[in-house]
């Protein structure tokens, strides 16, 4: 079934690819030389993409792997706008609204399309750097000596592109809000732990100045699990993987392994092990079958994964996949929220969706 994906995947990329660079070739006014120039700038822009598999950009100096992960994800994402624009001006010449000479060796014509796209892009990435704060009020009948401030998290993706500049500005982000404990939904590490250990971005997060709280997502499967336990040791995080942790003897944290792993211990049976009476959040990298978490009676849960896919119109299709790809859902007396991320894999770029953070207060009725 994976391989079958991949190779639609691969499919779909390169014959978008292909559609893109013969539109290009055709509305460039320049000399072949220089068409085959761009068209070929453009096509090692992209190949350069799937350096990321296979470890390749560990085995190259931190900055040229930033270099060029930032270029290849970040080409990605102008393809799929290359595209959609390409796209609607070929439906549009076939239905006679504009003619097709407009786009035949045009420089005008190429000028508006390439400005386009990047101001696109550029308005995208001022909207990622913007970290928006979502206020969450979480009332139950269960007993509470106090009311507790959560800051809650997911998808960082700290990597070849999530430096540690960016990781402090978040730190100290997150100790503003002064919460009595911090969750993170799982995907602290993008693809390696390699820049993590490098730019030493544990000591950054030890300055986080409340307990915090983790579960596994894919990504940590993707860069070395073991790795990824030993780095969030040193980052004194507690992970929580098939297990859990009680705040003040009157919250009780389940952190669940990610569906990654086929064998993964069952909700019920976390739940059922936990300790009883308390308000109960569990924490789920992947919004898949939210109805246990109903089932059980657990009162809250957080997940993250989707990123509603990051830019439009990816953000279509995550909205049909899952229950709920984005923000607060209900299920009978059991609360959910699906957080987009604080960071993002790949291009940094969020069109049609937005990086955030929850502040969750939780307090008896």
């Amino acid at each position: 079934m994976r391989m079958m994906f991949f190779l639609l995947f691969l499919l779909l990329t390169f014959g978008s690819l292909f559609y893109v660079l013969w539109h290009t070739w055709q509305v460039l006014p320049l000399q072949t030389v220089w068409r085959w120039t761009a068209v070929g700038v453009m096509t090692a822009c992209f190949l350069s993409m799937f350096l990321i598999f296979g470890g390749m950009l560990d085995r190259l100096p931190l900055w040229l792997s930033s270099t060029l992960y930032q270029i290849g994800t970040s080409s990605l994402i102008a393809l799929l706008y290359l595209f959609l624009v390409f796209f609607c001006i070929d439906v549009l010449c076939v239905v006679r609204v504009l003619p097709f000479d407009l786009f035949r060796s045009n420089g005008m014509s190429a000028g508006f399309i390439a400005g386009g796209i990047a101001l696109l892009l550029v308005l995208g990435n001022m909207h990622h750097n913007n970290k928006v704060r979502v206020p969450l009020t979480l009332q139950t009948e269960k007993a509470l000596k106090k009311d507790y401030r959560i800051v809650m998290l997911s998808d960082l993706h700290l990597g070849y592109h999530h430096h540690r500049g960016e990781l402090a500005r978040w730190v100290d982000m997150i100790n503003d809000e002064k919460p009595d404990v911090i969750l993170i939904a799982g995907d602290i590490i993008d693809i390696s732990v390699r820049p993590l250990l490098e730019e030493n971005m544990a000591e950054e997060l030890r300055r986080l100045k409340a307990p915090v709280y983790a579960c596994l997502g894919n990504h940590e499967y993707f860069s070395r699990e073991e790795k990824a336990r030993e780095f969030y040791k040193d980052a004194g995080i507690n992970l929580l993987v098939d297990s859990c942790a009680t705040i003040d003897g009157e919250i009780c944290v389940i952190g669940r392994d990610d569906r990654t792993n086929r064998r993964r211990k069952s909700l019920k049976t976390l739940v059922e092990n936990a300790p009883k009476g308390m308000y109960t959040i569990v924490m789920d990298h992947q919004p898949y079958h939210l109805e246990e978490a109903e089932k059980l009676g657990v009162d809250f849960q957080l997940s993250g994964h989707t990123h509603r896919g990051q830019v439009w119109p990816i953000s279509w299709i995550t909205d049909r996949v899952y229950e709920c790809s984005w923000g607060e859902w209900q299920r009978k007396g059991t609360r959910y929220y699906i957080s987009s991320g604080l960071g993002i894999w790949g291009g940094k770029f969020r069109i049609g969706t937005q990086s955030e953070y929850v502040v969750a207060e939780v307090r008896k009725r």
